[in-house]
């Protein structure tokens, strides 16, 4: 059998078909544009392909609610065109099993069954990127509420540095994305961020705001595992000035081995590099089949 998985992100949209072994077997990129073209073409992309089901794992806000009105759509996003966009309608025409839930979400499930969470019951999956989203898996399924976690909009105590910086978060001043994501890194510092790979002053500020983050994660989700993935988190030696922020941030409270002494184990980068998306999509769909 086929499976098909997309990972609907705000910059570009990434699709695979997998066999059983969950082998890659083929790939579609295309970059975001306007929902109408977007969706449509990836339509076209999965209409012959023999699928058995599909997962979709989009950038959010979403519904996740299956008895909503507006189940299978973004909804409050500040993606310019994409607010209350229905995604799922597109893909009906397949008549297959589908599966939605957010990108980050997907990730998280991808890293699980086959990566960097593979065995652990709790795990926290964090997209550091263009956006800045956590995926949640809690118990042995993925977190589910409301809505879903929406930890990118945590709010944050701001460096004295920074008290001025205004970000590109149009509802938070101090939100853990308008502090953080790539376009907050762009706008303060003028630069992309591949391009200040190399500046010591950027990297601290930028562990400054993730360690803030990601200790209030740990006291509020007890994972047993953090992964850290996304185009931000390419950047060599973040990581590790992220582990000391945490450090520095949980100031012993918690004593725990793992993140005492192992917490280069604790706080890792995907097994799935940036894969792990349209694979943790790929079993969205699949989890439908059952």
């Amino acid at each position: 059998m086929l499976y098909g998985g997309i990972e609907l992100g705000g910059t570009k949209m990434v699709c695979g078909i997998a066999d059983d072994a969950m082998n890659i077997i083929d790939r579609f990129v295309i970059d975001t544009t306007t929902p109408n073209e977007t969706l449509t073409k990836l339509y076209e992309y999965f209409k012959d392909k023999n699928i058995s089901s599909l997962g979709i794992a989009s950038f959010g806000p979403v519904d996740l609610n299956k008895n909503s009105n507006t189940y299978g759509y973004i909804t409050t996003t500040p993606k310019p065109n994409w607010a209350n966009v229905d995604v799922l309608k597109y893909f009906k025409p397949l008549n297959i099993p589908m599966g939605f839930d957010t990108d980050v979400n997907g990730a998280c499930l991808g890293e699980v069954i086959h990566g960097a969470g593979i065995g652990l019951s709790n795990v926290i999956y964090a997209t550091i990127g263009t956006g800045i989203g956590f995926g949640v898996y809690l118990n042995n399924e993925l977190l589910h509420g409301l809505m879903h976690p929406e930890t990118g909009h945590i709010l944050l105590n701001k460096h004295e540095l920074d008290k001025d910086f205004n970000g590109p978060c149009p509802y938070h001043n101090n939100c853990l994305e308008t502090l953080a994501s790539g376009p907050s890194i762009e706008k303060r510092w003028h630069k992309n961020a591949y391009e200040l790979y190399d500046d010591e002053k950027v990297w601290k500020l930028e562990s400054y705001y993730l360690g803030q983050a990601l200790c209030n994660c740990i006291m509020s989700y007890s994972p047993e595992r953090i992964i850290l993935g996304g185009g931000v988190m390419h950047t060599p030696g973040l990581i590790e000035l992220i582990r000391k922020e945490i450090l520095n941030n949980l100031n012993g409270y918690i004593k725990k081995d793992e993140i005492l002494n192992h917490i280069d184990e604790y706080i890792v980068l995907p097994k799935l590099g940036d894969d792990a998306g349209v694979i943790g999509a790929v079993e969205l769909g699949k989890i439908e089949l059952n």
